[in-house]
């Protein structure tokens, strides 16, 4: 189904000089202008598509993927300062993404980057930005299992770690004590559930936990040493931000999957190191 300020499949209804016109469904025939149209692109073809509006407002398609759609979280750069509407945002699209003063919160600087919401005035058909996250999160308790996969934005630094903005929806916090690294605000990664608390707040993890994080990590470093002859200078006393830059991994997960690998007789410690075992060996 057609939304605005969605990306849509939408149906080639006809043609004219001025480019395609797309079966939007409730929103009616929206515009693909001719020099986005995909190359051998015809009338009766389907084509993704974003309806956003235009400089006077009229609705109108773009192939051009935005950095975000409404109802989702981003980090936005500021553009331009207008007088009395506010911000405007870099999103991707010829026109940008207006954050109203009265969305801002503290006052936004140009070029400086900000977490936003992308909104829809449905009354005006206008798409523009908030950077009040808490007011755009969910107060429901989030529907998460341990070890669940989601979806992270890092939002900002804590004393504690790094909160995230998970699924679109949900506050969650990455801890200090679990990351190999610093992060950097505004970054897109995925995550997994370590625990829903009482309280309803997320804690969250850059790898899987148990069972299902070491076994195919382990597979992953068994690929690795077959593809660079069966033998990495990587063990237990490797550098933990070296492990993630190799492996994607926490310095923990790395150790629980080559552990499991020794115990198993696949692996040997070289000191430094690992080699794989040969069929028959140990």
């Amino acid at each position: 189904m057609a939304e605005l300020g969605r990306i849509a499949n939408l149906t080639v209804l006809r043609e004219t000089q001025s480019g395609f016109y797309l079966d939007a469904g409730a929103l009616g025939e929206v515009l693909l202008p001719g020099r986005l149209i995909p190359p051998g692109a015809r009338v009766g073809d389907r084509i993704d598509a974003f309806i956003h509006t235009d400089s006077l407002d009229r609705l109108v398609a773009t192939t051009v993927r935005p950095r975000a759609q409404v109802g989702e979280f981003a980090y936005l750069r500021v553009k331009d300062l207008h007088p009395t509407a506010g911000a405007f945002l870099d999103w991707g699209l010829s026109k940008d993404l207006l954050l109203p003063y009265n969305e801002q919160g503290d006052r936004v600087r140009i070029g400086e980057f900000v977490l936003v919401k992308v909104l829809l005035d449905v009354e005006t058909r206008r798409i523009y930005a908030s950077a009040l996250v808490n007011r755009h999160l969910a107060r429901t308790r989030p529907p998460y299992r341990v070890g669940d996969e989601v979806a992270l934005i890092i939002a900002d630094e804590s004393p504690l770690g790094y909160n995230a903005i998970v699924d679109h929806r949900y506050r969650g916090l990455l801890y200090h004590t679990n990351l190999a690294g610093p992060l950097t605000a505004g970054a897109s990664m995925r995550g997994f559930v370590k625990s829903v608390r009482e309280d309803d707040k997320i804690d969250l993890s850059l790898d899987e936990a148990g069972y299902a994080r070491v076994a195919p990590l382990a597979e992953v470093i068994l690929d690795e040493l077959a593809r660079v002859g069966g033998r990495l200078n990587f063990d237990d006393s490797s550098d933990p931000e070296a492990i993630r830059a190799r492996f994607g991994v926490s310095k923990k997960a790395f150790k629980q999957a080559i552990g499991a690998l020794y115990r198993e007789r696949r692996i040997r410690f070289t000191e430094p190191g690992i080699e794989l075992v040969q069929g028959g060996e140990g």
